[in-house]
């Protein structure tokens, strides 16, 4: 990632505090941070009824235990409820700041087909599944935490700060002849702690950054190779692939075991490290009060008074060293979240030079039309024809002419390359891969995709009987995973049903009927033809059988093409 981490703290930060829900938002940060200040005051009140409750034990002063006993319980309630609810708002910020941030990301994830850009461009960015369910929510839950803790503690430095100078009083201290007298001495000792234990706390947790970074990718990995075994369980069952596999789950898993190590041995050192600050920050400020106890400077109360109001100050001062691994988690996720976000924006302006018009002819036009690899080398060049209604074009060539490409470029998905498509206004477009998409959940929605809205049965059975497939019209509403359950060839069956039913004006298949016996390709050339007979229709092909079902040949070669109409047979 190319920005600072501040810089990309602020760019992830600031958008929903800006956003339409910005003044809901910020009500309830400010109930929140109400309720943590009431928790300060709170404490300080505590912290109070500490010198009072133990001078009252020191005096034997039996009448006032049961009095300062209710004065305690009170505070505690009180302290226990503003507690609970301080929680409960921020959860409840994190929830609508995390739906926020979501819906952002989804958005941006999937306009202008960024999804698909990413993969073409060969980033580097991996699993933008985790990026968008697990690093958002982490940002969010230990933002809020970090920046409501940090301003908690601030007001409680600034509270208990104000104690411990007033209860700490002067330090004599005598250097050669002369004494130097230090005021508030218990403040400037509790800084000068929190201090070093800051910087060396930073010192040893520093590499957990890197780690955590790592952790997550190699997690995210690891699921990703299972996911894909789930996927395309078939072709790895045909090919006997379970030891191949095997190897590479262990591999992936063996980096999510060396780096966990890592991180597990670095975390050692930081709890040991945090460990012993924090027992250490226990008794050190018994023995900077003690010479004042045994004075008779003050009394035991007030001693009880200066250890508490000295723990809260070093512990507001050590806020960094506690949350440190938090800390180097959010740093980890703002490198995740922040180098996503660039490759998005990156493969969002990734448009190219070719410009695409929705023109008023009801032709198809190509205008010096170059399309290129993203290395920049050439597939087509300068390719200029005009395709009317009604087109019936084979697109041939050797594999790794740039077919697919082109058909990718027709849909507007490859961004590489320049000169000018015109397309028919307001015309209704469909295009089909080798290997069909079919979504989860239920036939009927499988059949109508992209479409959410379905025809009614009728219609839907009769297209499917003239697919072939009609044995499948009783379990429209069944929902599973379709793609599974269907092989290529009912699936690119399927695909040519979804055509019937949604009856686009142009028709792009690319090897659509791969799968498909010849005999069976052609019945459904015929069938688009006598049910569609307006349409026009663009098919990427091998078999020579196509070019009986076609009116035009367009052969791609070495950056060149060549048009020609087909001679049929009257």
């Amino acid at each position: 990632m190319k920005s600072s981490l501040p810089r990309a703290f602020w760019q992830l930060f600031k958008g929903y505090w800006s956003s339409e829900e910005k003044w809901r938002a910020r009500g309830l940060l400010a109930a929140v941070i109400a309720l943590n200040l009431a928790i300060v005051y709170i404490l300080v009140r505590i912290n109070d009824w500490y010198r009072v409750f133990y001078d009252a034990l020191q005096a034997y002063e039996w009448a006032a235990f049961w009095p300062l006993i209710g004065e305690f319980t009170v505070l505690a309630m009180l302290h226990i409820f503003i507690a609970v609810y301080a929680i409960y708002l921020r959860q409840m910020l994190t929830i609508k700041w995390r739906t926020w941030m979501t819906e952002q990301y989804l958005s941006r994830w999937m306009r202008g087909r960024t999804y698909y850009r990413l993969q073409v461009l060969h980033s580097d960015t991996d699993n933008p599944d985790q990026r968008i369910s697990e690093d958002i929510n982490q940002f969010v839950s230990l933002t809020l935490t970090l920046l409501i803790g940090i301003l908690r503690q601030l007001t409680t430095l600034g509270a208990f700060g104000v104690v411990l100078w007033n209860l700490s009083g002067a330090l004599t201290v005598p250097v050669g002849g002369r004494e130097f007298v230090i005021y508030g001495y218990m403040f400037w000792l509790s800084l000068i702690y929190s201090g070093l234990g800051t910087c060396f706390a930073h010192a040893v947790g520093r590499k957990l950054i890197r780690l955590n970074f790592d952790q997550q990718r190699y997690e995210a990995d690891f699921r990703f190779s299972m996911m894909r075994v789930r996927e395309n369980s078939e072709s790895i069952a045909f090919y006997r692939g379970e030891r191949a596999e095997s190897i590479g789950f262990r591999e992936y898993f063996a980096n999510v075991i060396k780096n966990y190590w890592g991180l597990m041995r670095r975390t050692k050192l930081l709890n040991f490290y945090v460990n012993g600050y924090g027992q250490l920050a226990i008794i050190f400020p018994l023995i900077m009060a003690a010479p004042r106890y045994y004075a008779g400077e003050i009394a035991l109360g007030g001693l009880m008074q200066t250890m508490t109001a000295f723990d809260r100050v070093q512990g507001a001062l050590s806020f960094f060293v506690d949350s440190y691994d938090s800390v180097a988690q959010l740093a980890a996720v703002l490198h995740r979240l922040g180098g996503f976000t660039e490759h998005m924006e990156g493969a969002a302006q990734a448009t190219g030079e070719i410009r695409r018009i929705e023109g008023g002819a009801p032709d198809l036009a190509l205008d010096r039309l170059s399309i290129a690899l993203p290395d920049g080398a050439k597939l087509l060049a300068d390719c200029t024809l005009t395709l009317p209604p009604g087109s019936r074009v084979l697109v041939t060539g050797v594999s790794g002419a740039g077919k697919s490409t082109f058909l990718r470029t027709l849909a507007g998905i490859w961004p590489y390359g320049s000169g000018t498509i015109t397309l028919p206004q307001h015309m209704r477009r469909l295009f089909l891969p080798q290997r069909p998409y079919l979504p989860l959940g239920t036939l009927r929605r499988a059949l109508f995709y992209p479409r959410a809205r379905a025809e009614n049965d009728e219609e839907t059975a009769r297209v499917l009987r003239l697919v072939g497939l009609e044995h499948f019209a009783a379990r429209l509403d069944e929902a599973d995973d379709w793609s599974r359950i269907l092989s290529l060839g009912e699936q690119q069956r399927l695909a040519f049903a979804r055509i019937l039913l949604i009856r686009p004006d142009w028709i792009f298949l690319d090897e659509a009927t791969s799968a498909l016996d010849e005999p069976r390709e052609r019945a459904l050339y015929d069938i688009l033809n006598r049910e569609l007979p307006a349409a026009s229709i663009i098919s990427v092909g091998h078999r020579s059988t196509l070019f009986a079902v076609h009116d035009a040949e367009l052969h791609l070669s070495r950056q060149t093409y060549t048009y020609q109409e087909i001679p049929h047979e009257s």
